[in-house]
C-alpha cells in the first residue's frame, strides 16, 4: 500500500486559502484564528503548551499571538485551579462571533474537500480514521 504524504500538505495550505479572506476581514493573522479555533473547538485543551503540542505551532509564535488576542479582548488568562505554575488560556464574549463564522467556514471547507462523495463513502472516511487513530493510540502505548 502507497500513502501521498502530500495531502496533509495540501489540506493545510487549501485551508489557510479558505481562511485568508476571514482573516483579513477580521484583521486577525491566521496563527490568532487559529488559536482562537482550537480553544473555541477544543474546550478541554486550555495552555498554550498544549496549543504547541497539538497544533505544532512555535512557542514563540504563540505566546506573541496570545498576548495579542488578551490585548485585544479576546482571550483571558486564568491561573490553573490545579497547577499554580500554568495559565489557563480562556475565549471571551467577542470571540464568540469570530468561532461561530471560523467553524461555519470549517464545514464549508469540509464540504468542499468532500464534495462528490456520498453519505456511505463520508461515514466509510470516518469510520477507517477513528480505526486508525486507535492503531496509533495502540503503538505509542507499545502494544
Amino acid at each position: 500500500m502507497e500513502l501521498n504524504i502530500e495531502i496533509p500538505r495540501k489540506i493545510s495550505l487549501a485551508y489557510g486559502v479558505a481562511c485568508k479572506d476571514l482573516c483579513r476581514e477580521l484583521d486577525l493573522p491566521q496563527t490568532a484564528f487559529d488559536i482562537l479555533m482550537f480553544l473555541g473547538n477544543n474546550p478541554a485543551y486550555k495552555t498554550a503548551s498544549e496549543i504547541v503540542e497539538l497544533r505544532h505551532i512555535k512557542a514563540n509564535l504563540i505566546s506573541v499571538h496570545v498576548e495579542r488576542l488578551v490585548q485585544e479582548g479576546y482571550l483571558i488568562r486564568r491561573p490553573s485551579p490545579t497547577d499554580r505554575r500554568k495559565t489557563e488560556l480562556f475565549c471571551t464574549e467577542k470571540a464568540l462571533p469570530v468561532i461561530r463564522r471560523g467553524r461555519q467556514l470549517q464545514a464549508d471547507f469540509l464540504e468542499k474537500v468532500f464534495a462528490d462523495t456520498d453519505q456511505e463513502t463520508r461515514r466509510a472516511f470516518a469510520n477507517l480514521m477513528r480505526r486508525i487513530e486507535e492503531n496509533l493510540d495502540g503503538i505509542l502505548e507499545g502494544k
